[in-house]
């Protein structure tokens, strides 16, 4: 299912508001939190996952450390 928003001035930021449909489906309320997520697709709006997100940190720190080594093994 595509929703197409427009991107919209909310005081001195900007942002995005999503269909009712999709918040009653994601059982979404004012005040949760998302998380993005870049892919090679665009981006990804995700449920806020507080493990998710400890995950990321700790892969942005591995894969920082070791690149050198994981671009050898994409090879």
């Amino acid at each position: 299912m595509a929703n197409t928003v427009k991107i919209r001035a909310i005081g001195n930021s900007q942002g995005v508001t999503l269909p009712k449909a999709l918040l009653e489906k994601y059982q979404l309320k004012e005040g949760d939190t998302l998380t993005t997520v870049e892919t090679e697709d665009g981006i990804l709006l995700k449920s806020h996952d507080p493990v998710f997100e400890e995950g990321m940190k700790q892969f942005n720190k591995f894969s920082a450390k070791y690149k050198n080594a994981l671009r050898e093994l994409a090879k």
